[in-house]
């Protein structure tokens, strides 16, 4: 199970976008990253594929490492700690270790 999933909101921690925050648009787990809204932009040079897909600079969202990312509590609305408890009916779920709310 991992401690930040799709659409969840994260704060960025580190970097140019330090203090921004927004839900994560794709979890890489192989590599340690995410791609957050929004966040570290970045510029690439295309050259055209087509008449579809004409070239020129195109702005995009690159990878974060989730070192440098907090999940945003649900109900505290901070920066937090994740951890994990099995519940009685036997599912494992999130919980933040600010203020003991689960997450799913």
């Amino acid at each position: 199970m991992q401690r930040v999933k799709k659409e969840d909101t994260v704060l960025v921690t580190k970097g140019k976008d330090r203090g921004r925050s927004g839900p994560v648009k794709l979890v890489i787990p192989g590599k340690n990253r995410v791609i957050v809204t929004g966040i570290n932009i970045v510029k690439r040079h295309m050259r055209p594929r087509g008449p579809q897909q004409p070239g020129g600079i195109i702005e995009r969202e690159a990878p974060i490492s989730l070192a440098n990312v907090r999940p945003l509590c649900p109900s505290c609305d901070k920066p937090v700690r994740v951890g994990f408890r099995v519940l009685a009916d036997g599912r494992k779920v999130r919980y933040c270790k600010k203020c003991d709310a689960n997450f799913d």
